[in-house]
């Protein structure tokens, strides 16, 4: 028998004063999986997430996660707690995502007392100091507002919150890309050991086809809010069949790589099949 994907989209469609954003996206993901969306900015792929995530309902099309429907806005505060122990999301800015006036300590204890309320104090010092192990911060660390750390150590702590619901789908919308290069290797590395320890699935959101590698298995590729290409991610990074995803992969920073070449080709010369 096979099991159910803790993931699955269908027929998604999302319109914006009569403007399609997103038109017949199919996915799914398996449990333990993870999952790409890639394309250049307009394609439609954050407004994917924001949909899974129940920021805004699809115009057409079913939303399943963990055997339930979210397709429309949850009804009650309860359903929404619901909803957040099963699906949360990381976005690309930390700094504008976490309470400045919060540390660590105090951003993950908020989540556990709304998650876990039958836990006791004592409980919730635990976890936050297990949650601060897994993503690599220090008890100093663990005690600094937001504006002492770096853009690094915020995205861990955004990682960090994320992971205290104890979902079962993580979205990572651009997650790693306002970090620079080697900041950007250390989270996502970061990510792929959480998903080894923790059976988390994950759902990457990216423009760049250079981050997907290291910890997703599939890739789908979007285009003007359709779905392009698809397959295993070390297939579609060796072998694109569409003209795009060929011009994506090589907008990949490399040696001898000419950035007005290639936005020249994502603007003008990619033209899908």
């Amino acid at each position: 028998m096979t099991e159910e994907p803790v993931l699955r989209v269908t027929g998604l469609r999302r319109e914006f004063g009569g403007v399609v954003a997103v038109d017949g996206v199919d996915f799914e993901i398996p449990r333990g999986g993870s999952l790409a969306i890639v394309g250049e900015s307009g394609s439609g792929k954050s407004t994917v997430a924001n949909m899974v995530v129940g920021l805004c309902a699809p115009t057409a099309g079913t939303i399943t996660a963990c055997g339930r429907d979210r397709s429309r806005p949850a009804r009650s505060a309860k359903e929404r707690r619901l909803r957040g122990r099963e699906v949360q999301i990381v976005f690309q800015d930390p700094y504008a995502s976490l309470d400045p006036r919060h540390c660590a300590e105090q951003t993950l204890d908020e989540v556990l007392r709304l998650h876990r309320a039958d836990d006791g104090k004592q409980q919730r010092q635990a976890r936050v100091a297990e949650l601060g192990d897994l993503v690599g911060l220090d008890a100093r660390q663990m005690r600094a507002r937001p504006r002492a750390l770096s853009g690094g150590q915020r995205q861990r702590i955004a990682i960090a919150r994320a992971l205290a619901a104890e979902p079962e789908v993580i979205i990572l919308d651009e997650s790693v890309a306002a970090l620079d290069v080697l900041v950007q290797a250390q989270v996502l590395n970061l990510l792929a050991d959480i998903r080894e320890r923790t059976g988390v699935s994950y759902l990457l959101i990216s423009h760049d086809l250079g981050v997907v590698r290291q910890i997703t298995d599939e890739t789908v590729v979007m285009r003007r809010g359709r779905i392009i290409e698809r397959g295993p991610t070390a297939d579609v990074l060796a072998h694109p069949r569409q003209p795009y995803t060929q011009v994506l992969r090589d907008s990949v920073p490399h040696a001898g790589w000419k950035p007005t070449r290639a936005l020249r080709a994502l603007t003008e010369g990619a033209q899908p099949s």
